[in-house]
């Protein structure tokens, strides 16, 4: 998944060359050095997305370097 970027800040997934900012929020610490990821499509019923603090909807990085 070397075309992928994600966020230092919120670990979102996203495409490379997307955005040069992370389309959740907006942080311009993006990364390529990253592991596994888990896709919320509920947060509000989720108790992994409660403990990752996450709100939206999508794909997020388990571990960021």
């Amino acid at each position: 998944m070397a075309d992928r970027l994600v966020c230092r800040e919120c670990h979102r997934v996203q495409q490379s060359g997307e955005q040069e900012s992370c389309v959740s929020c907006g942080s311009t610490s993006l990364t390529e050095d990253w592991a596994g990821y888990v896709i919320i499509s509920h947060p509000d019923q989720s108790e992994i997305a409660a403990e990752m603090q996450v709100d939206e909807p999508g794909k997020y990085a388990l571990k960021v370097r």
